[in-house]
Parts: C-alpha cells; structure tokens; sequence
C-alpha cells in the first residue's frame, strides 16, 4: 500500500502514483460517502480531498511557526514522510510495512532527481514547474504522468532486485577483452562517423556507452565533453530500462543448466569464432527462426540458452524521430553547469541489449548563459536577506556587474520576436531602474522581489528555448532517422558474435566461486569506488526460472533479504558517523567497513565523519551524491593529493573467527581493483 504525491502550496496535485492497493482503499473509502445514484469520485479528486488537511496543515506551520514535520505514522501504522522543495511539497506514504522513513525519503528525492533531468531548470521555478508538471490539456497531464509514474516503478523494480541500484553505483561487465574492443569501436567508428556525418542536424555525440541489462558493456566520452556524473548515468540507465524493459525470466538460465556456470568466473572468458562471410550477415536484425542451423555455436551450455531464448523475443521497433530531450550536468574548467539540455538516443541491439547516445544540442550554451545569471541573481538575493546591502552585497561577486553588459547582448541575441524574451527585457529594464540609476533604493532589501522576478522570467526562456514546441513549422534538431539505424546497425554487426554470451555473462558477472578458495566461510559481499561510482559484486539474480550459487527457494532469499537489510543498518551508522561496522547476526556475521586512500594506494587516517540530522537527504549517489560532499569535507585536510574513497561489505558464516574475517576483509579489498580484473574505461 504506497502512494507518493506532489502538491502546490495551494493543495493542487501536480503528480501522483499509488499502487493498486492503495487505489481500492481511497476508492473504497470515498466511494462509500457517495449518495444512491451517484458514480465513484475521480481518483485524483479522492486523493486530493484526502490529503488537503495535511498539505494545509503542514505550509500553515511553515508560515507561522517557520518549521514543520517532516514524518508522522498513523494509529493503523501508516507512514507518511513529507519534505518541502521550494514551493512544492513531496508526500510518500507506506502502509504494508515493506518501506520505513528512509525508503520513503529516498523515493522522494529520486522523484526530485528525476524532475531536474526531465525539466531541467524549469525545475527552479515553482510557477513554471507547475505548468510542466499539471498541464492544462488532459490528455498531455495523462501522457506526463504516465510517464513519470512509469519511471518511478522502474527505479523501485530495479532498487528491490538489482545490487547496483541498492547501492547506487554502476555496475560493469567484467570481460577486459571485449570491453576494450568496443570502447574503440566506440571511439574510432561510431562517434566519429556520426559527428562527422551531415545528417546530424548540428548535434554532437558526447557519450556513447553499451548496456547489457543494467550493467555497462562499454563506455566512450569524446574529447571535448564533461565526464557524466553517477548520478545522471544511474537515471539514464533507469530510463533505458524504462523504454526497453529487461525481460529477465526469459533470459535467464534454466535451473537444470545452472551447475554448469559455477565457473564462469572473472578469469574466464570466451571468444567465439566469427561468423562466416555469409550475404545476410550484413543484417543483423534478421534473426534466424527457431530450427534453423546457428551462424556461430558456444560451447558453454548456457550461452546456447541464452541463444534459444532469444529465438523467442521480437526486438522492440526504434523510435528515432523522438529523442529524449535530458537535463544533464557538465563540468568544464569555467566551473560546474548543471541542468544543460542533451538529446538522449536509446537504440535497441536485441532485447536486454542498448547502445545509449548522448548528445549536445547546438543551443546549449542559451543554457550556459541562463545558468550564469541564475547563480549571480540567487546569490545577490541571498546577500540582501541576510542583511548585506549595498557594496557589501556585491562584494567579491566579481559576475554581478559584467551581467548588466552580458544580459543586455544575451536579450538582443534572443531577438525581440519572442513573448518571452519581451517580459525578461521588461523586469530587466526594472531591476536596472532599481539597482544602477542614482536616486533608485540601489542594493537594498527592497531589490529582492525584483530578483525573484529575473529569475522566473530567466527560467521561462529556458523553458520556452528547451521544452516547449515553437508551432507546427519547427524543425526539431536532431540525428536524422537514417543516421541513428546506422548507428544501430554497426554497432548489431560489431556484437552479433557476442550478443547471446553477454546476456548469460551479465547474469553471471561474477561468482563466488572464484573466491572461496582464497576465502573460506565468506558467502557474499560488495566492493564500491565511490571515488568513480562503480561497484562489483558476485551476482544474486534469483526469479522464478533461475537459481544461484545460494541455492534456489527460501535459503537464498533469505541472504537476498539479509544483504539488503545490512546496506539499509550500514547507511544509518554512516549517517551517525560510523565508517565501521561488524555484527553478529544469527549464523551470519556481517562486515561494513568504509576508508580513504590516496591515488598511489596508500591508505590514508581515516578521521571524523560528518553526523548528519535523521532526516537529511538520504545517503547515496542517486538523488543526492553524498560521496561527492564526502570526498571534498575529507580532501579539506588532505590538500594536494587525489583522494578516493571505498566501501566494502561482506557477509560470513559465522563460525568463522572475527580475526580470519578481517584479515578476508583487508585481502579482498586489495584483490578486487587489481587492474588485471577491471575493463578499460
């Protein structure tokens, strides 16, 4: 029973997503206060009305009180958790009992992320943000929510069975051969192909990457383009899986095949021979049918289920005329740009198969500018209400007296036909009257509205120049359809051999098998770079169909729920400043251990970690990086060194002596991100 709403100050709902249960219970509830006659409310009335009191109550505490709850559990055990944005209020609701205050907090900042790279900036501007979250057309707020409601199951989906998701961090193909090779196909083919191809409509690819599932094959930024934050590839990755589902029940192995794939471990790989130089191997996309004789065969038996399986799925049919238009973060050396608009092309390769192209649109640097003057009118408004007025307000903010020049190029350049660019030139011309001219009130309290203003009316032309539609004679700018198929197409012949072992492969990325002998007694565990947001891990894909090195039924998802549980206690102890942790918990003895280390290997003195408040934005990389913050509170005391930071989790049966466990701990930790282990990146 879950719900998740967002409402304005004024208890208008802007989204909604509840389950099918919690869809009955208000339905049921409000259904029964209706006279004879009369059909059910609309569910977005029923859920309205129940959560008015709340909404009303909670921004009253904020007006008169400047403070307000932030969760509240019911007498029939129902928890709600609430958390202001601006002028936006987020509500989670949980009344199964599966998610406590974290995982309804967490959810909420997810939604938040996702708002911020669906709207970009927009999302900066509780006015305008209600207008892209509750548009006026009925069918276009359907489509929208829809939309979000979907991406939001896909991330719960994902959270509740996928180890990278429940850690937030990406997770790699481990098969440094194939690895290479197509990151240089993705290099020295792809990527310069298409930016050097007349149909790309003035875009640029500046991230290509492969994914297989959910983990990533192959990853290629060009020269020029910002690194992609953990954060953002984990959004993209949700969705990519979002447009293209993973179907893992018809991928997996059969149970009676699994005894065979214990040793398909990190060490072992598998080549296959090329196809033959057949006239229609030139076109991947045909498939041969079931029956018929196999261009290319594997010796391992599970890789020729894999290839049965496949005989069965239809690949689902690109749409390269609708790219999706993604709100990104860029770091170049100017500084840090969040938000820039790309042009996001997910391209199918088989089912559970993904080349992921992103690319910068030739207006980005309108979102540049936007940006820059943002930030110096965000940062005068803060001044002036701290009381700073006059020079002190402006003093060492070196960008807000080149703005008056600069806005005054960037309004002519927008071009005076625009509705848009008219208001922002009108509250400009005002907020000059106010600051510049002799006699006006000059940098003082009473200038604050009228920074409030510039930035709404700066976030609108964002908006109109990236989200909206400019009438039935735009052009949208984007790859030509012809383009994308063959990107589609070289990218199906440079994996065709490979296509069916990467699918197994991604179901067994790694075993524990390959390291019991070195370490027994140890049943699972999970290595993370925060410093890169990668992570290994030994797989746990446990569905109907499948089994793993666990075992198969109540044994192994009962490890499934215990690994879950302990990153969920593990986070709550780095919350309180804890960077290690050991438990006993029945048969099992549990090991969480987080450390510094500088860029030659040597680890550094671990020190004070920050405590953070029970209900601070949740730990991870997802919504909120908190490894980021992490990394620059500890390089504070460690200038002029590279400083990265690792988590490792493990789980031991335990009989096994506490001193034999950390000395695993410490062996394994420097075993794992040996080179010889990791692909090129």
């Amino acid at each position: 029973m879950k719900c998740l709403l967002i409402a304005s100050e004024s208890a208008e709902v802007l989204f909604h997503w509840a389950d099918q249960e919690f869809q009955q219970n208000v339905q049921k509830q409000y259904g029964a206060s209706q006279e004879d006659g009369q059909g059910l409310p609309a569910f977005e009335d029923s859920i309205s009305t129940l959560f008015a009191p709340i909404i009303i109550s909670c921004i009253t505490m904020v007006d008169r009180l400047c403070d307000s709850y932030t969760s509240f559990t019911t007498e029939n055990h129902h928890i709600y958790v609430l958390h202001q944005f601006d002028e936006c209020l987020y509500i989670a609701v949980n009344g199964d009992g599966e998610e406590g205050e974290g995982d309804l907090r967490r959810k909420i900042y997810v939604v938040k992320k996702l708002t911020e790279v669906l709207f970009g900036m927009v999302t900066l501007s509780s006015n305008l943000l209600r207008k892209e979250l509750r548009p006026q057309d009925t069918e276009q707020r359907s489509r929208l929510w829809k939309h979000l409601q979907s991406l939001l199951q896909t991330y719960s989906h994902l959270r509740q069975d996928d180890q990278s998701f429940l850690v937030e961090a990406v997770e790699r193909l481990i098969h440094p051969t194939l690895c290479e090779q197509c990151i240089e196909f993705l290099e020295r083919r792809l990527v310069q192909q298409l930016n050097s191809s007349g149909e790309r409509a003035g875009e640029e690819v500046m991230h290509a990457f492969i994914l297989v599932h959910t983990k990533l094959l192959a990853f290629y930024s060009s020269r020029n383009a910002s690194t992609l934050s953990t954060s953002d590839l984990l959004v993209l990755i949700i969705m990519a899986q979002n447009m293209y589902p993973s179907n893992t029940d018809s991928d997996d192995p059969n149970p009676e095949d699994v005894e065979s794939t214990s040793g398909s471990g990190p060490e072992s790989f598998y080549t296959p021979e090329p196809s033959p130089p057949d006239s229609d191997s030139s076109s991947p996309v045909d498939k041969p049918g079931r029956g018929s004789t196999p261009v290319f065969e594997f010796v391992d038996p599970d890789v020729q289920m894999a290839e049965d399986s496949l005989q069965t799925l239809e690949v689902p049919p690109p749409d390269p005329s609708t790219p999706r238009r993604v709100f990104l973060e860029v770091s170049l050396k100017e500084g840090l740009y969040p938000m820039m608009p790309h042009s996001m092309y997910c391209l199918p390769l088989w089912p559970g198969i993904t080349l992921v192209l992103l690319t910068k649109i030739p207006t980005s640097a309108v979102a540049m500018s936007v940006y820059t003057f943002l930030e110096a009118f965000a940062k005068l408004e803060k001044r002036l209400s701290e009381g700073q007025e006059g020079s002190a307000a402006t003093r060492g903010q070196r960008t807000i007296h080149e703005v008056r020049s600069k806005l005054d190029k960037f309004i002519k350049a927008l071009g005076p036909t625009e509705i848009q660019s008219g208001q922002l030139q009108k509250e400009w011309t005002e907020f000059k009257n106010l600051a510049f001219t002799r006699g006006g009130p000059g940098f003082s309290r009473l200038l604050i509205p009228s920074c409030k203003k510039m930035k709404t009316q700066l976030c609108g032309v964002y908006r109109q120049c990236f989200l909206l539609e400019s009438g039935p004679s735009h052009i949208p700018q984007r790859l030509s359809p012809g383009l994308q198929e063959r990107a589609q197409t070289m990218a199906q012949e440079k994996l065709m051999d490979w296509k069916d072992f990467l699918l197994v492969k991604s179901k067994r990325n790694i075993t524990m098998v390959s390291y019991l002998e070195d370490f027994p007694g140890l049943i699972h565990f999970i290595c993370v770079d925060r410093s890169t947001g990668q992570m290994i891990a030994p797989s746990l894909n446990l569905t109907e169909r499948n089994t793993s090195e666990l075992g198969r039924g109540p044994l192994a998802q009962f490890i499934k729920r215990k690994v879950w549980n302990l990153v969920n206690t593990t986070r709550r102890y780095l919350q309180k400043g804890y960077s290690t942790v050991t438990f006993r918990d029945g048969d099992f003895y549990f090991c969480y251990f987080l450390w510094f280390e500088n860029e030659t290997g040597f680890k550094l003195e671990a020190g004070d970690l920050p405590v953070l408040s029970d209900d601070s934005a949740p730990i991870g990389m997802l919504a909120w990086d908190y490894y980021r913050k992490l990394l620059r509170y500890y390089s504070k005391s460690h200038q002029g060194e590279v400083v990265k930071c690792y988590e490792l989790l493990t789980v031991h049966l335990g009989v096994i002596p506490a001193e034999i466990i950390l000395q695993h701990c410490r062996q394994l930790a420097s075993k794992l991100w040996e080179p010889s282990r990791n692909p090129l990146l």
